[in-house]
Parts: C-alpha cells; sequence; structure tokens
C-alpha cells in the first residue's frame, strides 16, 4: 500500500523534535508498505536531506521513506501570524502535492491544523481514503490560552476543524481529551482510535554515556525540562520554583532547561535579574545526544501552564521520553497524566501555581534518594508496560492500513470496501 504522509514538522532523530511521525513511517515500512512523507523544514529539525532546494523544494530517500521537504523558514520563535502564514504555505504546497502523487491513502497529522487541508482535498476530489491524526485540539486550545480571540478566525478554524473531521475516513487522537473532543464536533467514536506518544526503548536501551551540563555537580539533584519554552509551556512556574529553592539555600538542587522558543530570552532574562544561578538554559540537542543528558539526570519536569484544556487535550513527547529513559517525573498540572504519575508511584504531580509545593517536591526528590530510585524504576516498567513505541505502532498501523472508504479501486463512487 502507498501512504501520503503529510506533517509539517517531521525530523529523524537527529533533530531535537518529536520522532513519531518518523517511528511511524518506519513501522509501516517493516509492514511492506511504501511511505512519501511530505513535510516543510523547520528550526531544530533534520530531515535527513541535505542537497540543495530545487524552486523551493528537494527529494530523496531517508531511511527508506520517500521525504519531500519544502523550503519554509519556521521556527517557534515567530509570532502566531508568521506561523500561520509558514501554515497556510505549507497546506498550499501540499494540496499540488495531494492532487498528484500516487497514493492509496492519504494520511495528515496536526499540529497545525491546516495539516488536514490536502487530506481534505484528496479525499474531495480523488476519492482518496483519508486519516487524520490529531496531535491538538484546534483551534479549543490556543482559544484557551488566549492567543487567538479574533471571533472570525476562531470560527473560520472551527469550520476547518469540522471539515477535517468529517472529512477524514478514520481519525487518531493522541489523548483521551482529544478523542473526546473529536466524538464531540459529532463524529462517530467508531471512527477514532486513541494511540497516544510512546516511548522508544531501544532508543534509551543500551546504556548512553550519561553527561550533565557544565556547573552542575554530580553531588546535585538534576532536573531536566526538553522541550520547546513557549507561551503554553509556562516555565516561569521553573523558575518560581528555582526562587525558592535559591531562598532556603538548597544548593544541592539544580535545574537544567533544553530548546528553544518563543519564551527563552525572556526566561534568561529573568533568571539572570533575579540570580538563579541554579537554573542553566542549553540550547536544544539531537534526541540520540539527548539520551546521555536523560541518563545524567534525576528528574525529568513536565511542565504546562495551568489551562483546564491542557488537562487531558494533550499528550507531551517529553513525558515518554522522561519514562522511557526511567527518568521519574515532576508534572505540575492536574490531569491523565497527573493520573499516571500517581496511580504508578512513577513521580510527583503537584499543584499548578504553587511554587512552594514544586520546590518541596524537588527536595524530597533530592533528600530521598532511594525512594526516587523506586520511582525510577516504575517509571521504565510503566514506558515497558503500557507505552511501547512498537507495541503502539501495531495498533496504529492496523488502524491506517485498514482503513474503509465510499470509493472503488479506480477512485469511483461504490460500496464499502475494506482495503488491503
Amino acid at each position: 500500500m502507498r501512504i501520503l504522509y503529510f506533517h509539517q514538522h517531521f525530523t529523524t532523530p537527529k533533530g531535537s523534535g518529536g520522532t513519531r511521525s518518523y517511528e511511524m513511517a518506519q513501522a509501516l515500512l517493516r509492514h511492506g508498505h511504501n511511505v512519501t512523507m511530505v513535510c516543510g523544514s523547520a528550526a531544530g529539525g533534520e530531515t535527513g536531506l541535505t542537497e540543495a532546494f530545487d524552486g523551493g523544494c528537494r527529494r530523496g530517500n531517508v531511511g527508506g521513506i520517500d521525504v519531500i521537504e519544502f523550503e519554509l523558514d519556521y521556527g517557534n520563535h515567530m509570532g502566531f501570524l508568521q506561523r500561520a502564514g509558514v501554515f497556510f504555505k505549507f497546506a498550499l504546497s501540499s494540496i499540488r502535492v495531494a492532487l498528484r502523487e500516487p497514493a492509496d491513502v492519504v494520511l495528515a497529522t496536526s499540529t497545525p491544523l491546516t495539516a488536514g487541508i490536502p487530506g481534505i482535498v484528496a479525499r474531495l476530489l480523488r476519492r482518496k481514503p483519508f486519516v487524520f491524526e490529531v496531535r491538538d485540539l484546534w483551534p479549543e486550545l490556543p482559544k484557551a490560552m488566549g492567543v487567538i480571540t479574533n471571533p472570525v478566525i476562531l470560527w473560520l478554524m472551527s469550520i476547518l476543524e469540522l471539515a477535517s473531521y468529517r472529512s477524514a475516513d478514520r481519525l487518531i487522537g493522541l489523548s483521551p481529551g482529544i478523542v473526546e473532543g473529536i466524538a464531540s464536533r459529532g463524529v462517530d467514536p467508531d471512527t477514532i482510535a486513541m494511540v497516544p506518544n510512546g516511548c522508544d526503548l531501544d532508543l534509551f536501551a543500551g546504556g548512553p554515556k550519561a553527561w550533565r551540563p557544565d556547573r552542575v555537580r554530580d553531588d546535585q539533584l538534576l532536573a531536566i525540562f526538553a522541550g520547546t519554552h513557549g507561551a503554553a509551556n509556562g516555565l516561569d512556574a521553573v523558575l518560581d520554583a528555582a526562587a525558592v529553592l535559591q531562598r532556603r539555600g538548597r544548593d544541592d538542587i539544580a535545574i537544567a532547561l533544553i530548546g528553544q522558543g518563543r519564551e527563552k530570552p525572556a526566561l534568561c532574562a529573568r533568571a539572570e535579574q533575579e540570580g538563579l544561578n541554579n537554573v542553566h538554559f542549553l540550547d536544544p540537542v539531537p534526541k540520540t545526544e539527548l539520551t546521555g543528558l536523560m541518563a545524567g539526570a534525576d528528574l525529568g519536569l513536565q511542565i504546562l501552564r495551568n489551562v483546564p484544556a491542557f488537562y487531558y487535550g494533550t499528550s507531551p513527547n517529553k513525558f515518554f521520553d522522561y519514562i522511557a529513559a526511567g527518568l521519574p517525573v515532576l508534572n505540575n498540572y492536574p490531569g491523565w497524566l497527573a493520573g499516571l504519575i500517581t496511580d504508578n508511584n512513577c513521580g510527583f504531580a503537584v499543584q499548578p501555581e504553587d511554587a512552594d509545593a514544586f520546590a518541596d517536591a524537588l527536595i524530597k526528590a533530592s533528600e530521598a534518594r532511594s525512594d526516587l530510585r523506586v520511582k525510577a524504576a516504575n517509571a521504565q516498567a510503566l514506558a515497558q508496560r503500557e507505552f511501547g513505541r512498537a507495541k503502539l505502532s501495531e495498533k496504529w498501523v492496523g488502524w491506517v492500513s485498514s482503513t474503509k472508504v465510499l470509493s472503488t479501486s479506480e477512485g469511483e463512487p461504490g460500496s464499502m470496501e475494506e482495503k488491503p
């Protein structure tokens, strides 16, 4: 089967972004399918293509995946309007691919929401089966965060969201809240599967060489956050806790924030102004190098702004990387991940906007190292038992490759047909 796969932010493990699409494409290849990945260039991403762009596009084979990459200047440092412009450029370029590229199934994964546009076009104009993977609920999340307030824009986004859901033959949600959000739009629940982000156990196996940032002592508890430094992440909560630790004279705890994003300059400026020498900022590192940093750390930080839509409506890559690496997790908002941490005794779940509770959890982790080792073992056991990517990818591939569509193999209207 030929799978035409649209993911604007696709990256291989050599990049610093999430690798879910790369891993799922590899799973499709293992099942004998052909995969064409359509993506854009992005800061921190690494598609694997190295030749020069020709007319804003380049194409090549990366690990068995046929990759089509559009030359687009994109990064989390951009403002909303800048990013929206890049999203629509990618969608328009993708439409041309969707109309001409051979495909038995068209698959699109968000974010952004505009990723669904080429799938809608292929479904309507070419009668191709369409699978839409939803990583975040739009416009619900940006509306809840106050990022988008214009009622016309929100209405247009809502129309696009509904069109994407209703055009898709099957949908995939990455968290319980996302699945419920899709169903609430009148979509048949039988056409929705939940396949969360998974743990790349092979990547973290084999004892990677541990390392720590400069100026972090071996005897300090090292808590790390590895991800985007954006408005949604609410990393001021980490600096608030760091300030509490510093006031209490706790120099046995260090915090490292690894990544890039629009809020990073302000976070760095605040840390310098307040003299928070227990916080260390690092540039993004490839996931292959991140494994060594996680091996040298003691605790992973799963941080988001206190927005109720996040509680059940997100499936953060970093959480699954932490537990795959055997890191206990400190989570600062309620929801399904906090429940997993509590139920499996694999970290700490603190209430949002409570810097003292955040700092108390870090101190507890530092002072009770034997208990922290138990939590670490529980985290890795949870990763292996429930979230191994190999297991989840089998479910994902089965759901995608058995898509039913209202069309015949020639693309003419017909009866319900099971694709091989």
